[in-house]
């Protein structure tokens, strides 16, 4: 079977505008593979440029998709640890070369994607949300073929859970807070729950805490009672150990410093938002309660296999965070479903 020249994959053009555009697939190098996409997801960041609410970070036209899976059709001749048919999830390209890459820290390789460098045609992003596109190999993490499409694009966003998790050191039999049960929490809540954690999700969207109900966990609905009450009474006036921020306001900022226990707690500040949240709290706090306060973002490649590697097994069921799933031709109408509140992840799939 002779492999396709071109490929159709979407843009975002301007504010509210996502069209399908057709280019020339570039040649192979040496370390490079043609994935033909199955499914692609769509990501908070991107119907953030979509909205307009991150068009200053991110110039247009945006040729995005990031979170997406797929099988191999052509290999260069470098490749190493694949094969043509092999179904793969992806993470972010890397050297292998400098010293981040030497010390398994791929997400620091200065030599990675950019985002806000244009394609020789002129298109910004990782053409991910398209029939083919061209991927470093050691990107690729393999998965289960037997695994739904949509289900197999969650390898980038689990991994940078788990990447968060190990940050914060969770052990088995601590307790966990995660604030908000939208994709990102719910997948917080579902990773510490297979490291051994218990895990408590506070929420006020209905939708979302039904969620979180299918799913086992206990949930705090903050719409009928106070979180931080609510949280030390699941605990005996304890707090937990540490809290997951999966939400960007400073309002979880701030009940999260109420949630953990008095010595030795942990915060982890997994969303950003915009107009940028705060945290109020000085440094002698900090200090006397022997405090950590931890940021977190991208994944290194042990991540990214880690979280293939829980969705291949189904060690966790990431099948209720799918939304809805529209082809390609229908990419305006998946944004528009992705921005109704409270959905969780809407999914252009392939044919």
């Amino acid at each position: 079977m002779t492999n396709p020249a071109s490929t159709k994959f979407a843009v975002i053009t301007e504010k509210f505008i996502a069209e399908v555009h057709e280019r020339k697939i570039s040649e192979l190098k040496d370390d490079q593979v043609l994935v033909k996409v199955n499914a692609c997801n769509l990501c908070t960041s991107e119907y953030g440029v979509w909205n307009g609410a991150r068009l200053g970070k991110q110039p247009l036209p945006m040729a995005f998709g990031h979170e997406y899976s797929g099988k191999i059709i052509e290999m260069g001749s470098d490749v190493k640890g694949f094969e043509i048919g092999d179904t793969i999830g992806v993470g972010y390209d890397w050297c292998g070369e400098c010293e981040y890459c030497e010390a398994g820290k791929t997400s620091q390789c200065p030599h990675r994607g950019i985002m806000n460098i244009a394609s020789d045609d002129g298109y910004y992003g990782n053409f991910g949300c398209g029939q083919y596109v061209v991927k470093t190999y050691r990107a690729l993490c393999k998965m289960n073929p037997a695994i739904d499409p949509s289900e197999a694009a969650f390898v980038e966003p689990a991994g940078t859970v788990v990447e968060g998790l190990r940050k914060l050191r969770v052990k088995k039999g601590e307790t966990l807070v995660v604030i908000g049960a939208g994709t990102m929490g719910i997948l917080n809540a579902l990773i510490a729950r297979e490291m051994g954690c218990r895990v408590i999700l506070t929420e006020m969207m209905p939708k979302k805490i039904q969620t979180a109900k299918e799913y086992g966990f206990e949930v705090v609905d903050v719409s009928k009672a106070d979180p931080v009450e609510m949280v030390k009474a699941l605990t005996d006036d304890q707090g937990v150990d540490a809290v997951v921020v999966a939400v960007g306001a400073t309002s979880a900022n701030n009940q999260a410093l109420e949630m953990i226990k008095q010595i030795d707690g942990k915060i982890l500040l997994f969303a950003a938002g915009y107009p940028a949240p705060e945290m109020n709290i000085d440094s002698n706090t900090i200090h006397y309660r022997k405090m950590e306060l931890l940021g977190t973002f991208s994944a290194d490649i042990d991540d990214f296999q880690y979280a293939a590697d829980l969705i291949s097994d189904k060690k966790i069921d990431v099948s209720k965070l799918v939304e809805e799933k529209f082809p390609l031709e229908d990419i305006q109408a998946a944004f528009e479903a992705a921005t109704v509140p409270g959905a969780y992840r809407v999914s252009v799939v392939f044919e």
